[in-house]
């Protein structure tokens, strides 16, 4: 979760260009796509306006896409939306460049990279995001199936990997509360 605060507090305080047009750089919109969808960075550089539809992202993971598809709906939660719809995009994609083209999955993870650097956040990526994701919604008590019905992995072992930790906390304090309403 530093990664998402150190960012955006590196981009409020060293008064990004983008801020003065604009409240939202590329960086959030990335941040918060990473962030609401828990998505691949291969994923995230394909989402565009045309996967939208009636509030919903509708779209076919690009892992496995040929061999084995794994189709998404993901509903876009206000906040999100907020981000969309104030950050500069692109006809196809959300995620630009600076010359306005679509990202590749290695040039967006690069210019993530970059952006982790400057915000002195060396230990974040995109896939960090990614587990983030998960891990947050396993600390808001979402079950297995609810995380992987919206990071689209179609066994519960990497979800597992990724919330064990939260999932752990959230456990150990549901137990522990349990326990003091007893021993009252």
């Amino acid at each position: 979760m530093s990664c998402q605060a150190g960012l955006h507090r590196r981009c409020q305080l060293e008064s990004c260009p983008t801020h003065e047009r604009n409240p939202f750089c590329q960086h959030d919109l990335a941040l918060a796509l990473a962030l609401y969808t828990g998505q691949r960075r291969s994923d995230l550089v394909q989402l565009g306006k045309q996967h939208v539809r009636d509030g919903w992202l509708i779209f076919t993971q690009h892992k496995n896409r040929n061999r084995n598809p794994v189709r998404q709906e993901i509903p876009i939660i206000p906040d999100l939306q907020r981000i969309i719809d104030a950050s500069p995009v692109g006809d196809l994609t959300f995620l630009v460049t600076t010359f306005g083209q679509p990202f590749t999955s290695n040039g967006f993870g690069n210019r993530f990279r970059k952006w982790c650097d400057e915000a002195s956040l060396p230990q974040c990526s995109v896939h960090g995001l990614r587990k983030a994701a998960a891990a947050r919604l396993a600390e808001l008590d979402c079950t297995e199936f609810e995380i992987m019905a919206i990071t689209g992995h179609r066994t519960s072992k990497e979800v597992t990997r990724y919330t064990r930790a939260a999932s752990q906390k959230a456990r150990a304090e549901s137990a522990l509360k349990r326990m003091s309403r007893e021993q009252k």
